[in-house]
């Protein structure tokens, strides 16, 4: 038994060091985005902010995906890819929530969101190239249903996510679709529309909130205050231009027999199956 785990442990050790080595961009970005988290995660600890402190354990754990999708599925993933799902996991959970960049910067939440369209649209794209090209099935799809499949599978990621941000504003009173402030809007339910006709309020500069008992707090913001609505909607919008983007790249890369070499970069894999596994089979 000893000599088996002694054998287990030391094979483990050659494959860390021999995937290291295969791919050392891949192994530095990840190194180095783990020990920042883990200054993050030190510093939580000794603020007593332990909501973000099990958010950086959260992001450690994410980090991991790659190696588990490339070891235990045996799909092998670009160092590309690799390293993009390592700085989007890293830029939303730690420089978003915990750094506030969703705040301090007002486009850094369109940016995951486009880019987030970009990798749900390689992942959908990947899953169906791998059954694809893969000779236990018999059917073979063309180049423009794979595009189609791609961006259907990024466009109900995004929209899941909606969802998902939705009932935790809802639920939970978060804000995670955030608000916007507009000078003008439109709406049937105001009191001087008729019918289904909407009356509209243009250059509103402050709105003012009355409780149930009477009252009165100016918001201040400049403008009235949209719930969430147009957040949504941007997110969708570039969510939709990060599926169109690679859906064309993949049916270019599809129609040229994966010849393309950027395309190459963000679509995995199937790895061969070692002759233990194929026993096992």
């Amino acid at each position: 038994m000893a000599d088996k785990k002694r054998e287990k442990k030391s094979s483990r050790l050659a494959d860390f060091r021999r995937d290291v080595y295969s791919n050392r961009a891949v192994a530095a970005v990840y190194f180095v985005l783990r020990f920042f988290v883990i200054l993050v995660m030190i510093a939580q600890l000794f603020n007593r902010n332990f909501e973000n402190f099990f958010l950086c354990i959260l992001t450690l754990l994410l980090f991991l995906i790659p190696s588990f999708i490339e070891k235990k599925i045996k799909i092998e993933l670009p160092g590309t890819l690799e390293i993009i799902i390592l700085l989007f996991i890293f830029a939303a959970e730690i420089l978003g929530e915990i750094q506030s960049y969703y705040i301090a910067f007002p486009y850094w939440d369109t940016m995951l969101h486009t880019m987030n369209g970009f990798l749900c649209a390689a992942i959908g794209f990947s899953l169906v190239d791998i059954l694809n090209r893969n000779d236990r099935f018999s059917f073979s799809l063309s180049p423009l249903y794979l595009a189609i499949v791609a961006f259907c599978f990024s466009m109900t990621i995004g929209v899941l996510w909606e969802f998902f941000e939705c009932t935790m504003d809802q639920v939970f009173h978060l804000d995670m679709q955030k608000d916007t402030v507009v000078n003008s809007i439109s709406s049937v339910m105001l009191p001087s529309s008729h019918a289904s006709l909407p009356q509209s309020i243009d250059g509103i500069t402050d709105v003012i909130l009355v409780t149930a008992d009477g009252s009165q707090y100016p918001l201040g913001l400049g403008g009235y205050l949209d719930i969430g609505l147009l957040d949504t909607m941007m997110d969708l919008f570039v969510n939709f231009i990060g599926a169109v983007v690679f859906s064309v790249v993949g049916y270019f890369y599809v129609k040229s027999r994966g010849k393309g070499s950027f395309a190459r970069r963000f679509i995995p894999r199937v790895l061969p199956f070692s002759r233990e596994e194929k026993k096992e089979e």
